[in-house]
């Protein structure tokens, strides 16, 4: 009897060390973690011992074999596949639960209202996450959007924008797809909640022209405003003649130089609305809600000019002769004078020849 109690203690005092040490395993941090953190990468379809392996292997649980009987406690909770950022010492019980939880390493990515494929594309390899050209590539198949804009060359004005939470290493088709997700997402919440909701057939039509407002004005309030000056002009048979399409033109053969000249307003392009009548056939950027909702429904004005206020707004007018005078108040503002001349000046002849004649006007 004696033999086999001492042999039960024995055994007691096993179960209870290995029970201790289990413990200690899972409840303390690996203190030789390394400073700089460490990124895991746990495969689809792996086992609890093999992301326990992993794991073990990159310094960040102390006991493998703790984690395993950890991870078999909780059947009913699956461990994550993805990438996992640990950036200080924690225990293999938090590391579990960071697994299971499906806390992946991600980073935020915000594409900005108005931004076009090339501006996205530099953002993207400037925060390292991809080059411009890989990018470029993916945003360049207009595959996604084909039930939307049948004629698209491009995924310009349909990458919607937002803040993603992006991987280490996005891969660049999977990210426009989550951008074309978003957009669609967004068309159809603002679709739905106007009085006609737009046909699949003008949706084209409103993207576009919504990527022209969101390039000529900042102000919410005049959106609207300026969607219902290109309508006017558009209805009238009169050109756009809307410079940020002149500078999108440049930019697709790389020669927007950051401002423009004379000469660029001559470019042989189907995007400069100087040399040709109507809406670009595509858009110049990407538009956000407001400028959406707007070129949805654009405001119902007679205006048909409209030039920089030296406040971030515009000057509207429905004539000619009220845009000279317009760009004329401009001029003075900028120049350090009161927007309207003394009443003598006001008098005298008007020329208006040298006088930008579009709806933006020739000065920002």
């Amino acid at each position: 009897m004696r033999a086999v109690a001492a042999i039960f203690l024995v055994l007691l005092l096993v179960a209870g060390a290995a029970a201790a040490w289990l413990f200690f395993g899972i409840a303390q941090p690996y203190r030789g973690f390394p400073s700089e953190g460490v990124f895991v990468d746990l495969p689809h379809g792996a086992s609890s011992r093999a992301v326990a392996h992993l794991l073990k292997q990159n310094g960040v649980i102390r006991s493998s074999t703790a984690f395993e009987v950890y991870a078999r406690r909780h059947p009913k909770r699956r461990l994550q596949a993805g990438e996992y950022f640990f950036n200080q010492p924690i225990s293999g019980r938090d590391v579990f639960w960071q697994i299971a939880d499906g806390h992946v390493f991600q980073q935020p990515f915000t594409v900005r209202e108005g931004e076009t494929i090339f501006d996205i594309a530099r953002n993207l390899e400037a925060g390292k996450l991809m080059s411009a050209n890989e990018f470029l590539a993916a945003a360049r198949n207009p595959e996604l959007i084909r039930e939307m804009s049948p004629k698209a060359t491009s995924l310009e004005g349909y990458l919607y924008p937002a803040t993603y939470n992006l991987p280490r290493h996005p891969a660049a088709n999977e990210l426009t797809a989550q951008m074309v997700k978003k957009f669609k997402e967004e068309w159809n919440r603002i679709a739905s909640a106007q009085p006609i909701a737009p046909s699949p057939a003008i949706s084209g039509h409103i993207v576009t022209l919504a990527s022209l407002v969101e390039r000529e004005t900042p102000k919410p309030d005049e959106r609207p405003v300026v969607a219902g000056v290109f309508e006017n002009r558009l209805s009238k048979g009169m050109r756009l003649q809307c410079d940020p399409t002149v500078i999108y033109a440049l930019e697709l053969i790389g020669q927007y130089k950051g401002s423009l000249t004379g000469a660029d307003l001559q470019i042989d392009s189907p995007y400069n609305t100087y040399a040709h009548g109507g809406l670009p056939p595509g858009p110049i950027g990407n538009p956000g809600e407001v400028a959406l909702r707007a070129a949805m429904t654009p405001a119902k004005t007679n205006y048909l000019y409209f030039v920089a206020n030296t406040e971030g707004g515009h000057f509207f007018s429905a004539t000619l002769e009220e845009h000279n005078r317009n760009v004329t108040k401009y001029r003075r503002l900028m120049a350090g004078l009161p927007g309207d001349p003394p009443p003598a000046a006001a008098d005298a002849p008007k020329n208006s020849a040298g006088v930008k004649r579009h709806a933006k006007g020739a000065i920002r």
